[in-house]
């Protein structure tokens, strides 16, 4: 079959997707067509999955308090520390530290991503871990700032980066994760210290202010022909000069101490910091992304009690299925047991 008539074949499919999540300019032409988003294709779909996150957002706000909504609309991240109590920190620590686990990991550059899918089984057997990240805190920060009262996918998360080894990690360019509103947690297991690769936030750049729907139109033109490829497939990266060009201000760390919880909407702009030394940053982490036009919150399966804490193992089988059958070769590859913290083997 001919490119052109494979192309004629999914252009429905690439149409369709126009009404979901799909990000990629540089995967669907539509998506990435320069004429389309000169007339303002890219800038529609931003501004209407902000309207709806909004809407959504609006029905949650039981799910958050005042102060941490205020922190919310005016950063775009929010903050708390001193989350637990010393006693019960310690028996989190008891629990994870020094457990062993079946783990998977992603190497990018110098930093290699630990993930140890906190599924149904395994919560069971961590069940001061099973109390914070299915406690109201946790969830209800997640869910309101993702602006979905659905189940989110929950992994042990153990950053380990060695300058020394390998290219830049692509995570420490400034970037937005995608065009709609999102929502990633860390609860930190220890200290993160300024050198240590800290989270890093631009405050207020979840908005889409007019210095960034200027900035979203110029960069929509020229997306699906970028030599960086995270920005051709949706996740645009930003300079300093960029954010200047927009209006924000630079980055601002997040270092915190252990015993805190950072929830972010990271369809603003973020990084991880550059590690100026090996480092270990061990933390739970949650994500949750919905459907960005939907106009209603829930409607989630994974909330039913017998299906409850179970997505992780759905999303990790998915991947694991998808490269079998000759797709995308999972970001996600089995490490064996082992417990958090130890050195990468390969």
């Amino acid at each position: 079959m001919s490119r052109s008539a494979l192309s004629y074949l999914k252009a429905p499919l690439w149409a369709a997707e126009l009404a979901t999540g799909a990000k990629s300019f540089q995967a669907n032409p539509i998506i990435g067509s320069p004429a389309l988003n000169k007339r303002g294709l890219h800038v529609a779909r931003i501004r209407a999955a902000e309207r709806m996150a909004d809407w959504r957002r609006a029905q949650m706000r039981h799910l958050a308090t005042p102060e941490d909504r205020e922190a919310f609309a005016r950063d775009g991240f929010v903050v708390k520390k001193n989350v637990l109590s010393d006693g019960d920190f310690a028996k989190l620590r008891e629990e994870l530290v020094e457990g062993t686990f079946e783990a998977r990991e992603m190497r990018q550059g110098a930093t290699v991503t630990r993930f140890v899918p906190l599924d149904r089984a395994l919560l069971e057997r961590l069940p001061v871990t099973r109390e914070l990240v299915t406690g109201p805190l946790f969830q209800g920060l997640l869910r309101y700032m993702a602006s979905f009262n659905a189940e989110p996918i929950l992994f042990l998360h153990i950053v380990l980066t060695d300058p020394t080894r390998g290219d830049q990690d692509p995570q420490t360019a400034v970037h937005s994760d995608t065009f709609q509103p999102t929502a990633k947690c860390w609860f930190f297991m220890h200290d993160i210290a300024e050198d240590e690769g800290p989270y890093t936030y631009v405050p207020g750049s979840h908005r889409m202010t007019p210095g960034r729907i200027a900035w979203e139109y110029k960069k929509s033109l020229t997306a699906h022909a970028d030599p960086v490829v995270y920005h051709a497939r949706g996740s645009f990266r930003a300079t300093l000069e960029d954010l200047e060009e927009m209006g924000f201000p630079a980055p601002v760390s997040v270092a915190v101490p252990a015993n805190s919880f950072v929830v972010a909407d990271t369809h603003g702009f973020h990084a991880r910091a550059v590690s100026t030394k090996p480092t270990v940053r061990f933390g739970i982490y949650g994500s949750l992304r919905g459907s960005p036009f939907a106009p209603l919150t829930g409607l989630d399966v994974a909330r039913l009690p017998m299906m409850s804490n179970r997505k992780v193992a759905w999303y990790v089988n998915w991947l694991d299925l998808r490269e079998r059958l000759g797709g995308k070769k999972t970001p996600l590859q089995p490490a064996g047991p082992m417990k958090p913290m130890d050195p990468v083997k390969r």
